[in-house]
């Protein structure tokens, strides 16, 4: 009777578990939006901006918009974006804020929001704006406005990044503030730079042979290099490069070339990758003679680069709005139709300048590639 008894206990307590377990059913909220209605902009009651440069922290525009409902107490992200087309085929994120329904941009904010859009400096031109509304960091269930437009008069917006070559593989040696040669930057791609040119691999010296990119002429900080460094012969031609922004602990690794020669060194600072390849400069001419010339400045000569005469420079030279070409000793003239870098070709269009400064302006004749930068803005 007992071991029934015990039996049957047994059974009951396996049940209780069983039924327990059964009913500890996970308990937690299944988190459901409806579909969002979407944000209405009110009207600006303007419909033209002209930005002035000289008051970039006043006040431009004061956007409001009526709340997007998503069916739960839950804070909504707006996005404020910008485009130079109404599809707003690139549209560009001025700012973002969370749980509030209007924002107040800054002259600057607007002018930097219409240089990143395209539009051109000094010139009216239509801007477009809207706001996307969105939960979390992942933009979730995003849904846009209505657009609004004006006209905007931009002050000019330079929004590109410069490079420059460093070390004993390349005309400055370890000297950063030495008249570093720049990196070409590709007219398309903001994130592409190239440089053609003489690069020396140097004696048995470890420091020898060897480059980093800094972003600043005069400052070790940001530089550029590979992703680790690599033995005196272990040069590599292609791979991933590194950053660091900050400080000098933990420094990239340098670039390098196995031998002297010409080489096209091309760097991706969006992809992270780099190449270094062998370059015939073999048939190329070498000139004699460089100037600058066009309505944005009198006929200047330009310097030969004493460690690759294939590469021409005019240190702070003052350009006017206009343009200017490159003329060769042979009488050859010398453009393209973009402003700041391209590719220059023998008789070529005439290269737009769009705003009034200071310019180091650089030449590659192995290419024709050039970039005008601006010292000042």
């Amino acid at each position: 009777m007992m071991k029934t008894i015990k039996r049957i206990s047994a059974l009951c307590m396996i049940g209780l578990v069983l039924l327990c377990l059964g009913s500890c059913d996970d308990d937690s909220t299944l988190f459901t939006v409806s579909d969002p209605n979407a944000p209405v902009l009110a009207d600006l009651g303007i419909t033209q901006i002209e930005l002035d440069a000289a008051n970039t922290g006043n006040p431009a525009i004061a956007l409001n918009w009526s709340e997007s409902d998503y069916g739960q107490p839950t804070a909504v992200s707006y996005a404020v974006q910008f485009s130079m087309d109404e599809a707003f085929t690139a549209p560009v994120t001025a700012t973002s804020v969370t749980g509030r329904n209007n924002i107040t941009l800054s002259i600057g904010e607007v002018n930097a929001a219409a240089g990143n859009a395209g539009l051109n400096p000094f010139e009216w031109a239509t801007l477009y704006t809207r706001v996307v509304a969105s939960l979390g960091t992942q933009q979730s269930e995003a849904i846009n406005s209505n657009i609004l437009q004006f006209e905007v008069f931009p002050f000019f917006n330079y929004t590109f990044n410069d490079y420059y070559l460093v070390g004993n593989g390349t005309a400055p040696g370890w000297d950063n503030n030495a008249n570093n040669p720049p990196l070409f930057r590709d007219a398309d791609n903001a994130n592409q730079y190239y440089y053609t040119g003489f690069f020396t691999k140097g004696g048995g010296d470890f420091n020898d042979g060897r480059f980093k990119v800094l972003e600043f002429r005069g400052l070790w900080q940001p530089q550029w290099g590979v992703t680790d460094n690599e033995g005196e012969d272990e040069i590599k031609t292609d791979g991933d490069i590194a950053g660091n922004p900050a400080t000098q602990d933990g420094d990239p690794g340098r670039f390098g070339v196995p031998s002297d020669g010409y080489y096209e060194f091309t760097i991706n600072f969006s992809t992270k990758k780099y190449t270094m390849t062998p370059f015939d400069a073999s048939g190329a001419t070498m000139f004699s003679g460089m100037s600058i010339q066009g309505s944005s400045v009198a006929t200047t000569a330009m310097t030969q680069l004493t460690f690759d005469g294939h590469i021409w420079y005019a240190a702070g030279i003052r350009l006017t709005p206009g343009e200017v070409s490159f003329l060769t000793d042979t009488g050859a003239t010398w453009g393209a139709g973009t402003g700041f870098s391209g590719v220059a070709t023998n008789g070529g269009s005439a290269i737009p300048v769009v705003v009034e400064d200071d310019y180091d302006v650089w030449f590659n004749t192995l290419t024709g590639r050039y970039i005008l930068i601006p010292l000042n803005l």
